[in-house]
């Protein structure tokens, strides 16, 4: 090892313990003090309920904080901790996956991956969690195996395994998918052996989302190719938001160098056949979402299960005198997510009650940070609890450590209550529903024998609630949840059916006339 090769490992040794241990440290405090989120509510819920399969999306997020919540107790920061350990996994698979192709460059990725911004702050558990880590993990298993001289079928069966994991997670673990196709097809004609394995392996656990979907109405299939795509049209502002979104996610510093560098980014994909596997890592799914980006609009989180991959890419393909420069942008661009974070920590309520644009969101502060005083001002003995959309319903579920349900149609996400919930036991029961705005009490007047509007203040914030007294389930039955049945259960009959919980409370038999 030369003079230079050993001072790179000594600078990036003490980089990676100071990142691995500072982005650890900050995560686990904020894991611990930030509030719960509406997303991260409605997946505590998938918990305490585990099934194989969920209304939104596959199992595998449900799994993940039963486990923790039999493990280590329902605690906030035993939900979160996943999330919290993710990146150290994350960066342990992309070691394990490179450092057989060149120790110093796999260092350096990892490194690379552990200043991105999100790995600091990130603490909140979604069903990207496991996709991200079962993704990484099948990658870097095929990677293992590509760099065998012979066929090693031991790895491709369970990069196979892990990549129905991270099916099991997220139906975007597909376009990884489409990704091994891709490569193999274009590069590695003479191991399509290797790969029909990996895909016999990866079966049984899309078998296991068909045999759940058959069984419920087709949950994830009505949620992501239907109804949720209802007028999507091309709009030219959803392609420029992706870029910008992409330009974000690399880091300037990154994009500067992957632009003065360009030629050896290309260079990349006439290489070995792990940096080959590594550039279709990232160039397939980023022409993928571009052409989604047309009529959708790509959220962060749709591409982080292929984000570890482009610093890995990056680390490999700069030249070795550039690493330190691509590292130093990446802390300074990691530091000022970090101090602003930090400068929000040290607000009071008052701050973002009176400052703009903090105060546009002031009222879902107070109800995430005084959920429980404000559940004090509402909760009367005898009286069922319920919320007007999910997202309240799921946080003020979660403060009580009680489901509650969701009165009325809803939107097309979250409808996991068309599962769990049988309306048909709350005949005749008192219910308070709360609202997001001022209620209109006329909308409620068909459900109830008597209804009534209440008010209760919290932290200068009004919270709505409508008192139904005496609740009319067959006038409800008729009119939400005929609504309901009208516009999220529009089942085509292409698709075998063996049951659907709905369906069957609502006329008695898997599918309704």
């Amino acid at each position: 090892m030369t003079t230079q090769q050993t001072t790179h490992s000594s600078l990036v040794a003490r980089w990676l313990l100071v990142a691995g241990l500072g982005s650890l440290l900050l995560r686990l405090y904020i894991a611990n003090t930030f509030p719960i989120t509406g997303d991260e509510a409605f997946f505590y819920w998938w918990g305490v309920y585990p099934d194989w399969g969920y209304y939104d999306h596959p199992p595998m997020v449900g799994w993940l904080i039963a486990a923790m919540r039999w493990a280590l107790g329902d605690s906030m920061g035993s939900i979160r901790l996943p999330v919290v350990l993710l990146p150290l996994g994350v960066g342990a698979a992309l070691w394990w996956a490179l450092a057989g192709v060149d120790k110093q460059r796999a260092a350096w990725a990892v490194l690379f991956f552990w200043l991105a911004p999100l790995n600091w702050l990130n603490t909140l558990i979604t069903t990207d969690t496991p996709l991200i880590f079962w993704s990484v993990l099948s990658a870097a298993t095929l990677m293992r195996a590509e760099q065998r001289e012979r066929p090693a079928y031991g790895l491709y069966a369970l990069s196979g395994v892990f990549i129905g994991c991270a099916f099991l997670s997220k139906y975007f673990a597909v376009v990884l998918g489409l990704t091994y196709c891709g490569y193999f097809l274009i590069y590695r004609r003479d191991r399509l052996a290797g790969f029909a394995l990996l895909v016999a392996c990866s079966l049984p656990f899309a078998l296991i989302n068909i045999g759940y979907n058959a069984s419920h109405g087709w949950p994830n299939i009505m949620f992501n190719l239907y109804n949720r795509n209802e007028g999507a049209v091309f709009e030219w502002r959803k392609p420029l938001m992706y870029v910008g979104m992409m330009a974000y996610l690399i880091t300037p510093a990154a994009l500067w160098l992957v632009v003065r560098h360009r030629q050896a980014m290309v260079r990349m994909g006439s290489a070995a056949s792990t940096h080959r596997l590594l550039a279709c890592l990232v160039v397939v799914p980023l022409l993928f979402f571009a052409l989604l980006s047309g009529k959708k609009v790509i959220g962060l989180h749709w591409v982080l299960s292929f984000y570890p991959f482009g610093f890995a890419l990056l680390a490999f393909a700069l030249p070795l005198e550039k690493l330190k420069t691509a590292a130093l942008g990446l802390a300074v661009f990691a530091g000022l997510h970090v101090a602003v974070v930090g400068a929000l920590y040290m607000t009071s309520l008052d701050t973002w009650r009176t400052t703009a644009p903090l105060s546009k969101i002031y009222p879902q502060v107070i109800r995430s940070y005084k959920t429980a005083d404000i559940l004090r001002q509402i909760e009367k003995p005898g009286v069922l609890l319920m919320a007007d959309a999910y997202t309240a319903a799921s946080i003020y579920g979660f403060e009580r450590r009680q489901y509650m349900p969701v009165f009325g149609v809803g939107r097309f996400h979250a409808r996991q209550d068309d599962m769990l919930v049988d309306f048909s036991i709350y005949n005749g029961k008192t219910i308070r529903v709360i609202t997001g705005a001022v209620p209109v009490l006329d909308d409620f007047k068909p459900y109830f024998e008597q209804v009534s509007a209440l008010t209760v203040m919290q932290n200068g914030v009004a919270f709505y609630v409508v008192e139904g007294v005496g609740f009319n389930y067959p006038a409800y039955r008729q009119g939400v949840l005929g609504d309901i049945f009208k516009r999220f259960y529009n089942i085509p009959t292409w698709l075998p059916m063996t049951g659907c919980p709905f369906c069957e409370r609502y006329c008695g038999q898997v599918r309704c006339p």
